[in-house]
């Protein structure tokens, strides 16, 4: 499953559904699909997400990297995969726009 973000301020962001969901929760969402944020709701969604992956990046991995893994293994991590969503949400906040996703 795809799910596709979408707001009057900036391109449209397409995740899998397994990440879409993950940070859907960390900015304090079910994993409704299809669902909005009102435009006035859309800062502190945008500040729950950057709490969760502040958090996330301080706490210690999990996995550790085995030295025989190659390259092509490895994890990107959910900060990573948040990036283009928190732009979306910065662009939606300064242009109080609402965000939706489908």
């Amino acid at each position: 499953m795809l799910v596709t973000f979408t707001t009057d301020a900036h391109a449209n962001i397409t995740m899998f559904g397994d990440v879409a969901f993950i940070l859907l929760k960390m900015m304090g969402h079910s994993k409704t699909v299809p669902g909005a944020i009102l435009a006035a709701d859309v800062p502190m969604a945008l500040s729950r997400l950057k709490a969760a992956i502040n958090t996330e990046k301080a706490s210690p991995s999990v996995a550790a990297k085995d030295e025989d893994e190659d390259d092509d293994q490895l994890a990107v991590s959910i900060a990573d995969r948040a990036l283009p969503l928190i732009n979306l949400l910065a662009a939606a906040a300064e242009a109080e726009c609402d965000v939706m996703w489908k």
